[in-house]
């Protein structure tokens, strides 16, 4: 198996350098960035399997990087915010991020969070790369399904609404699918942590409200209904 490039835009040098090398021991080929700019430029001649950057950082910012990386690949982008209450995290969420770690961060936390998001998407090495989207833990099932104007292919990856194909990230992507298996049925946010974000234990669940809004904006604010008090189903 290839080994995994991780792309880490961090400004503080004592931070960038530490991280780099405990991630390095834990077998990640490592380019470091300390701006927004440079760090563009590393992933661009570099196309890294997974992004971590930090929203607090000179030149272009960590949302704004994550923005120019989105509109040119699908790669996984973990986001760094120093505020786990901070506007920040949502703003990078919203940019296009799939999860965010707060800082300070033991640095196995930080390791278990990329591994979990690289389970997700499939190893850079493995059929469809890290930019491809990997099966679903949802039930298999055969043929394109439709849901009004929504047409969603589960085996060809593919979505379209009104025939005009639809682009998703491959975390909207497995969001989607999840929906699409079980059309009808309340989902609640934890039990979409632990299915598309792997989390066996307590995550945010802003994290899957930006994800849905996200997701909604793609394929219609009325296809995701949100039960308070419950979490969100798709409407068949």
């Amino acid at each position: 198996m290839a080994e995994t490039h991780v792309l880490f835009v961090e400004d503080d040098d004592v931070i960038r350098e530490a991280t780099q090398l405990a991630l390095e021991r834990d077998g990640f080929v490592v380019t470091a960035a300390p701006d927004g700019l440079t760090g563009l430029e590393r992933f661009r001649a570099n196309r890294p399997d997974i992004a971590l950057l930090d929203v607090m950082v000179p030149g272009l910012d960590g949302v704004s990087l994550c923005r120019r990386i989105r509109d040119e690949s699908t790669v996984p982008v973990i986001m760094l915010s120093a505020r786990a209450d901070s506007i920040d995290v949502v703003l990078g969420l919203e940019a296009g991020a799939d999860d965010y770690v707060t800082k300070p961060f033991d640095g196995a936390v930080l390791v278990a969070r990329i591994r979990a998001v690289l389970r997700r998407f499939g190893h850079a090495s493995g059929p469809g790369g890290a930019n491809g989207v990997p099966p679903s833990d949802a039930a298999p099932v055969e043929g394109p399904l439709r849901f009004g104007d929504l047409e969603v292919n589960p085996e060809g990856m593919e979505v379209r609404k009104a025939g005009t194909p639809v682009a998703l990230t491959p975390t909207e992507m497995r969001l989607l699918l999840e929906f699409s298996a079980a059309p009808g049925t309340v989902l609640s946010r934890d039990r979409l942590l632990e299915r598309v974000w792997d989390y066996g234990w307590g995550g945010d669940t802003r994290v899957v409200d930006v994800h849905v809004q996200r997701l909604r904006g793609k394929i219609g604010q009325d296809r995701i209904e949100t039960v308070r008090g419950f979490g969100y189903k798709l409407k068949g």
